[in-house]
């Protein structure tokens, strides 16, 4: 990626104004639909049951009713028609539906980024895509499944904020940015300003150090092997999503090698049966964003 060059005195004063919006904790982080985030840490909650749950959906009218028509697709029921959330939740049980829930509310509406809506929109499907790949690659390397989506899901969510943060704050500047710059600027901040995301919307810790880790999991202590996993699963995603041909494009056997599969102690045989569940995340990805 290219970065501004050189650093104009415009470009320089946006920087150290994100730098202080940082320091400062002072992002305007986008809400979070209120439900989405109670749908969270109610299923974190061991003592919670599917009653509540579904209770909780249908407060959010417009939720429910993405939750049922995934629900009803041909991937998650292809035999039968589901005609209640309860009836849902039981089948599909409650973590499945809690991540059909937070992958709904995740969306490019979130964000104002004005310009950049392709831009966006390319970035939270890669990100669905990543917490797909991040949960197929937990159970195969036997790891916390629960935890896999989630943290792929939310592991690059400091891009779209990033880009917002980095308009708004131009704009209450008086100065004008070209787009190389505002991804430039988005690559340079959006690690630090997505563990401001997350830990302002009170999602559990192992998200927050996933987030901050990312891109050096050997320094994620305790948060290691889930780092991993969501780092094994951005590759996944980014192989499946990237032209291949393009620069920068992992091929098959490239990311057959990546290391992080091996220190997730993952063989070959095993990388190569993850790769024929393509159609089976692929078919995920659509019902969830039809």
């Amino acid at each position: 990626m290219t970065a501004p060059n050189p650093l104009s005195s415009d470009v320089q004063a946006l920087e150290s104004a994100l730098e202080e919006q940082i320091d400062n904790n002072h992002i305007d982080v986008p809400m979070l639909p209120e439900v989405a985030g109670k749908v969270v840490r109610l299923t974190q909650d061991s003592d919670s049951d599917a009653a509540q749950l579904s209770q909780l959906i249908q407060s959010d009218q417009t939720l429910a009713g993405h939750v049922m028509r995934v629900a009803n697709s041909a991937l998650y029921s292809p035999n039968s028609s589901l005609v209640s959330l309860q009836q849902a939740i039981a089948r599909l049980g409650m973590k499945l539906i809690s991540e059909i829930a937070l992958a709904a509310s995740i969306n490019s509406t979130l964000f104002n980024t004005p310009g950049y809506e392709k831009h966006i929109q390319y970035q939270i499907r890669y990100s669905l895509l990543s917490g797909l790949w991040a949960k197929e690659i937990a159970r195969a390397c036997r790891r916390n499944v629960e935890a896999a989506f989630i943290t792929g899901l939310l592991h690059d969510i400091g891009r779209p904020v990033s880009v917002q943060t980095i308009l708004k704050t131009a704009s209450e500047l008086g100065t004008p940015i070209e787009e190389v710059s505002v991804l430039a600027l988005e690559e340079k901040y959006q690690r630090a300003i997505g563990v401001n995301v997350v830990e302002q919307w009170e999602m559990p810790s192992i998200v927050a150090d996933v987030v901050r880790f990312f891109d050096d999991y050997k320094a994620a202590g305790a948060a290691k092997n889930q780092t991993m996993i969501a780092l094994a699963g951005s590759e996944f995603a980014s192989h499946f999503m990237c032209e291949q041909g393009t620069e920068g494009c992992l091929t098959r056997d490239q990311l057959i090698e990546q290391a992080v599969l091996g220190e997730l102690n993952l063989y070959q045989d095993e990388v190569l049966d993850l790769l024929e569940k393509e159609d089976q995340v692929t078919s995920a990805i659509e019902a969830m964003t039809a």
